[in-house]
């Protein structure tokens, strides 16, 4: 099932927070080779993960994470503004009507569900939430899973070329891309709007959420 939690509410979800910054770890230092810092649990954090952004996971059946995406408003801090303005030439990406995107994880051996479901959680943040676009920094990488997905960024720069490419864009899910998304990830959208309800409904204590 797709969990919707804040940075605060990681606590009552041990099992899913520890595996999910354990396979951070092992997809981005370990399998893709980035700079990034891995603590003494063997856990992939940096600053961003300080700031109560929201996380969408995909919880496998045994508690365990199985993909996850992590989102931030352009009103406060984001990497793209703080560490990728080259590839905008300068300009900052900035309105409560665009988030930025990061850390796309996808656990050991997760399959094509967990990218579409993924996908879907991202689409109901854009719908509830009234925002317009996510704004993220990709590879090439990256950018292949968006087309699979039907969603094509709106490319704002690029540098580098093949598999050391990286650029920066906006995407969007149009209500089109939803059918497609929820065949690939084998639910139907009540189900889907129940996962989100379930995140933000105060009728559910997170003892509740946490059981779910």
């Amino acid at each position: 099932m797709l969990r919707y939690i804040y940075g605060q509410d990681l606590r009552h979800f041990p099992r899913l927070r520890d595996t999910m910054f354990r396979d951070r770890a092992e997809q981005f230092k370990n399998r893709l080779g980035w700079e990034v810092q891995v603590n003494e649990k063997g856990e992939e954090r940096d600053e961003y993960d300080d700031m109560n952004p929201l996380y969408v996971i995909w919880q496998k059946p045994d508690g365990t994470h199985g993909g996850s995406m992590r989102f931030l408003p352009t009103t406060g801090d984001t990497m793209v503004n703080d560490h990728f303005l080259f590839l905008t030439d300068g300009v900052r990406i900035e309105s409560p009507f665009i988030w930025e995107c990061t850390r796309f994880c996808l656990a050991p051996g997760a399959d094509r569900r967990v990218t579409a479901a993924l996908t879907l959680g991202a689409g109901e943040i854009m719908e509830e939430f009234g925002l317009k676009h996510f704004v993220g920094v990709f590879d090439p990488r990256m950018e292949r899973i968006y087309s699979l997905m039907g969603l094509n960024p709106d490319v704002l720069g690029r540098s580098g070329e093949g598999r050391g490419a990286v650029g920066v864009g906006l995407w969007e899910m149009h209500e089109d891309v939803f059918v497609p998304t929820l065949e690939r990830a084998g639910v139907d959208r009540e189900t889907s709007k129940c996962w989100f309800r379930m995140a933000f409904d105060e009728g559910y204590t997170q003892q509740e959420r946490a059981i779910a």
